[in-house]
């Protein structure tokens, strides 16, 4: 299977979807881009730059063409009918994130997405970083113990994007299309920093750990902007552990991202620190590692998700590290995260 051609479509043909997939899919001799769907004048130009055979405003059209897989870069808003879509027709689904915008919609497409058998993956770059395999090495070992608490932290340089100014993520990923600010700082489509950037660290810290949220207490706060640019929540999750979650969107431009993930065992602690580029395990009978990480592994990139999706299409990987269940996890605590604050603050279930 490994020596299959993979016929590819795409919906979305923006900022991400030119800056970061279609370069890499260009690139592949076992993918051919069929075709790509999008809004706008410069479609056409997209579609000559990376070989695309066909170019149309239609989603229909492009889901109906003769393809086996499909790259969804669209609004948040608009990714769940898609998805729907993409899955009814048997296809393979690559879904940015957030995934969905509900709990609801987002476990939908994991119920369809089994029922089709179909590969779906939602490319969160930081769940296929070496250190981060490590470190779930660790945890599948064994090494801390059951789990009791979590903190997970991301701060990033992003207040910009979601304020309606993105020319900082223009120039950090040397794109020719700007972030569209009608997704990022609309609270309509989903924008904001809990959508934006806290999907990102938890569903790193579901796929690391296995856990599932049972019910968040938390807050967003605007600071004058459309859109959320704190976040903060405390979790319970199913196996009874506590969690506390942080966001910031106001690190200075050119700042390293922060992700932060403390992990509180029985048996002992794991830390991870993409800043710092760090994982520590200290474990209570006095062993102690620390994994060596190559240095600027910690920025992070979206590189190996998109080619993950072919190789786990052709078969040559079996290793989904962002599969829709871990998308969905993500979504429905973000989810309760801002129905809480709505109301208050309350302790508010996630399903």
């Amino acid at each position: 299977m490994s020596e299959r051609t993979v016929r590819l479509g795409a919906i979305g043909a923006g900022w991400w979807a030119t800056s970061n997939h279609f370069p890499i899919f260009a690139s592949r001799d076992d993918v051919d881009l069929v075709g790509v769907c999008g809004k706008g004048p410069g479609l056409e130009t997209t579609r000559e730059k990376f070989g695309f055979d066909f170019a149309t405003e239609d989603s229909a059209e492009l889901l109906d063409a003769d393809i086996d897989a499909v790259v969804i870069s669209t609004p948040h808003d608009l990714h769940h009918p898609l998805a729907v879509q993409a899955l009814e027709r048997g296809l393979h689904v690559l879904c940015e994130k957030p995934m969905t915008l509900r709990a609801d919609q987002a476990w939908d497409l994991a119920a369809r997405a089994e029922q089709a058998g179909t590969v779906f993956l939602v490319p969160y770059g930081w769940n296929y970083k070496p250190f981060t395999v490590a470190a779930k090495r660790m945890l599948d070992a064994g090494d801390i113990g059951e789990i009791q608490y979590a903190l997970c932290h991301m701060a990033s340089p992003t207040r910009g994007l979601f304020g309606t100014d993105p020319s900082h993520m223009l120039e950090r990923w040397n794109s020719e299309t700007a972030p569209d600010p009608s997704t990022w700082s609309s609270p309509e489509r989903g924008g904001g920093y809990a959508h934006g950037q806290i999907t990102h660290s938890s569903a790193l810290l579901f796929w690391l750990t296995g856990l599932r949220a049972a019910s968040v207490a938390g807050r967003v706060l605007n600071a004058g902007a459309p859109v959320d640019l704190f976040d903060a929540g405390v979790i319970r999750f199913d196996n009874g552990a506590l969690g506390s979650l942080s966001g910031a969107a106001t690190l200075a431009d050119g700042d390293k991202y922060q992700v932060d993930i403390r992990l509180f065992g029985t048996d002992g602690v794991l830390m991870i620190d993409v800043e710092r580029e760090r994982v520590s395990l200290s474990r209570y009978d006095g062993r102690r590692e620390e994994l060596t990480i190559a240095a600027g592994e910690g920025e992070y990139e979206c590189l190996t998700p998109p080619v993950r999706f072919i190789e786990l299409i052709t078969g040559a990987s079996t290793e989904n590290n962002s599969d829709v269940t871990v998308a969905a996890r993500s979504v429905e605590l973000i989810d309760a995260l801002i129905r809480s604050s709505a109301s208050g603050g309350a302790d508010t279930p996630v399903r």
